[in-house]
């Protein structure tokens, strides 16, 4: 068994509840709320700019120069990617920029975007694409696992053929790859330690879905919290 595939296994039934979250399942039958939706795109185009940096920031871990090219051209061809689709979502959606300049990222977007800085300044190139990889791969099975559903609103049909079309799969494996060879170069406490932020960021992208589909606010935000507050103050 590959490094990589024991991290599958070890987060087994957290991929399992991802790739069968309400949100998701929302999406593949099309009866998600728009409204859910253009949350979800909002949290994830911040999501997606800190993680084009992560990938800048590993790209300069690396000792080895071609590792340190391909992470950049990665980093730069998915954040492209997927922000062009987001930016078709988001001209759908009626998402301004004056919205994303505005922007305030909701604790979980905050949260796992900060678990992957505290990764990358480990200084370890090896826990960096541990902590990314989740996002590639959960992405990657989704799309690979609803290919042939056939949801009625485009948005979401637009959204699961980008996640399984070829250059995603292929980009998702060519991380995988990489994760692998690093693991047989470390000793057994790195891998531990890249399993840890493995684990962690795979958590957070359950997190994430929960996150979208609750419209996720910070306490301070909530109603009951502020009117709770509000009556026992003279």
């Amino acid at each position: 068994m590959s490094f990589s595939e024991t991290l599958r296994e070890a987060t087994r039934e957290s991929w399992e509840m991802s790739l069968h979250h309400p949100f998701v399942l929302g999406i593949v039958h099309g009866d998600l709320p728009l409204d859910t939706f253009r949350y979800f795109i909002l949290q994830d185009i911040y999501y997606l700019k800190h993680f084009g940096k992560v990938h800048a920031m590993a790209a300069a871990q690396a000792k080895d120069s071609h590792i340190t090219s391909f992470l950049m051209e990665k980093a730069k061809l998915t954040a492209e990617a997927e922000l062009t689709v987001h930016q078709e979502h988001a001209d759908i959606l009626n998402i301004t920029e004056d919205d994303i300049a505005q922007f305030k990222p909701a604790p979980t977007a905050y949260g796992y975007t900060s678990h992957l800085y505290r990764a990358a300044l480990s200084g370890s190139l090896s826990q960096t694409i541990a902590a990314l990889l989740p996002c590639y791969w959960l992405y990657a099975d989704i799309g690979r696992t609803y290919q042939a559903a056939t949801p009625q609103e485009p948005l979401y049909q637009n959204w699961i053929t980008m996640y399984a079309s070829d250059w995603f799969q292929t980009s998702t494996q060519e991380q995988i790859e990489l994760l692998d060879r690093l693991a047989q170069e470390v000793s057994d406490q790195e891998r531990d330690n890249m399993k840890e932020q493995f684990v962690i960021a795979k958590e957070y992208e359950l997190a994430f879905w929960e996150m979208a589909y609750t419209q996720e606010t910070w306490p301070s935000n909530q109603a009951s919290i502020r009117n709770a507050t509000g009556k026992t103050r003279t």
